[in-house]
Formats: structure tokens, C-alpha cells, sequence
């Protein structure tokens, strides 16, 4: 036999097609696996045409709480039929539930059912980013879910010392909104920083600034980008006079994350 259990697998997955179709196909090309999407695809037989080609920026995020341990998990698909659908929204919540028992590896042990819901919905179905946070003693979990079209499209957790449930969920509601990409300027890649700059450079000289003037019209607005990216130095979104450093005062941001549809 010139190919594997895997191959049957990971041919039913992208086309669709039953496991014995899957394994002719196989036989006729002899193990090929786009020679053997192409003969179901000429049968009639496979559901669709290179599935695993095909956009799936739908879905949505599950996230949960226990106590001091929290998780998100994005479920991707191509529609927001199959998004809204029992199945997978069950799907999403057994996930869910496995990751806040045993980490972010437990997605592993779904691996079967997933299949079998990407050939049951005839779409590309997909894990997307997985997430498990289990806090310090003593400290909180903030967390944030906007809801749209009765799912979970815009997940946050962070994690803080020091801090009230109350503050913390006020700062996972400006992470929804504000996306940082960083905690801190320090975080920031040194190359990501160089770009910018030099992005920023490019910029301030098309403007024509006298030369004299550039690098310091430079720094002012790396300074704006520090303040766009980095969640520390952001305006808090209910008051923007303050940033969330001043907003938290002597509490402590130890981590977030945010996990999003689309």
C-alpha cells in the first residue's frame, strides 16, 4: 500500500469524501494527495473543491472561567450559519472544557470529533488559537467576551496583582477595544521598533520638515506608536485623560490575551 491511515485522514478531511472513496482515490494515484483530490473531485465524490484552499475567517471564541484558572479557544469555520450551528457551538464548549481541565495541549484529545464535524458541516473547520491562563495565588483574572450574533467574537484574559475583580475586568474591556499588541515598549521586538522608525523617517521627510527638525518630529511620534500598540501607555478607554499605568496605580499587569474572529 502506498499510503498511510494519515493520508486517509487527512484526505477526508480536506475533500469531505467517505473513508472508502478516499481510499480509491488513493489506490488510483497511487498515494499522491492531490492527485487523489483531483479523481474525487472528476468522481463526484468530494464535497468540495480543495477545502483546505478555502477562507474560514468565521466562527468564534469560547472562553470560561474556574475559579483561578481561565481559557479561550477560537473555532474557525467559512460561515456564520455554520458559526450559529448546535454542533458547532457544542463542539467549541466540549474544547472549552477540556482546556480548562488540562491546558492548552488538551485540544489534542478532540482531534477525532473535530473531524467528524468538518465532514458532517462540509466546511473548513479549524482550530484556531488556544489559550490557558491559570493565575498566581493572590492574583486575578480580568476577562472580557463580546457577544455578536449570539457568539463569542472578541475574547480577553489578564492577568493582575494587587488588583480588584472590578479593575481587572475594566482593563479586559479596554483590551477588547483597544488591541494592544505589547505590555510594555521593552516588549517590542528591536526590529519591529527599527521599522517603525524608519517607516516614521520616511514619512516626516516627504512632508518636507527641514532636516534640522526631522529627528526630533521622529521621536514625538514614535512615541504616538508606543502609545497605539503598547497596553500600559494607552489612554484608558473610559477615561482617556489617564493611561492604564495611571489607571492601575500600584497594581500590576502580569499578562493578556486577546483572541478575535475575522
Amino acid at each position: 500500500m502506498s499510503y498511510t491511515a494519515q493520508d486517509v485522514k487527512a484526505l477526508r478531511e480536506s475533500t469531505g469524501a467517505g473513508m472508502m472513496d478516499c481510499k480509491k482515490a488513493l489506490e488510483e494515484s497511487g498515494g499522491n494527495i492531490d492527485a487523489a483530490k483531483q479523481y474525487l473531485r472528476e468522481k463526484g465524490l468530494a464535497a468540495s473543491a480543495k477545502r483546505d484552499d478555502r477562507e474560514n475567517n468565521q466562527g468564534l471564541v469560547a472562553l470560561g472561567v474556574d475559579g483561578s484558572t481561565a481559557a479561550m479557544v477560537q473555532l474557525k469555520c467559512e460561515t456564520d450559519f455554520v458559526a450559529g450551528g448546535e454542533q458547532f457551538i457544542a463542539e467549541s464548549a466540549a474544547l472549552l472544557s477540556a482546556v480548562l481541565a488540562g491546558g492548552a495541549d488538551a485540544v489534542a484529545t478532540r482531534q477525532s470529533e473535530l473531524e467528524e464535524l468538518r465532514i458532517l458541516l462540509k466546511e473548513k473547520i479549524e482550530l484556531g488559537q488556544v489559550v490557558h491562563m491559570a493565575a498566581a495565588s493572590g492574583n486575578v483574572i480580568g476577562h472580557y467576551e463580546h457577544i455578536q450574533g449570539g457568539r463569542g467574537v472578541n475574547g480577553v484574559l489578564v492577568e493582575m496583582s494587587g488588583a480588584s475583580d472590578e479593575l481587572a475586568h475594566d482593563i479586559a474591556v479596554h483590551i477588547a477595544f483597544a488591541r494592544p499588541q505589547y505590555l510594555t515598549r521593552e516588549d517590542i521586538p528591536a526590529e519591529v521598533v527599527e521599522a517603525e522608525r524608519a517607516t516614521l523617517e520616511t514619512i516626516t521627510r516627504n512632508e518636507g520638515k527641514p532636516e534640522q527638525a526631522i529627528a526630533k518630529i521622529v521621536e514625538g511620534r514614535i512615541g504616538g506608536f508606543f502609545k497605539d500598540v503598547c497596553l500600559l501607555e494607552q489612554p484608558f478607554a473610559k477615561d482617556d485623560k489617564q493611561s492604564i499605568q495611571q489607571v492601575i496605580g500600584s497594581a500590576t499587569i502580569v499578562r493578556f490575551a486577546q483572541v478575535e474572529i475575522g
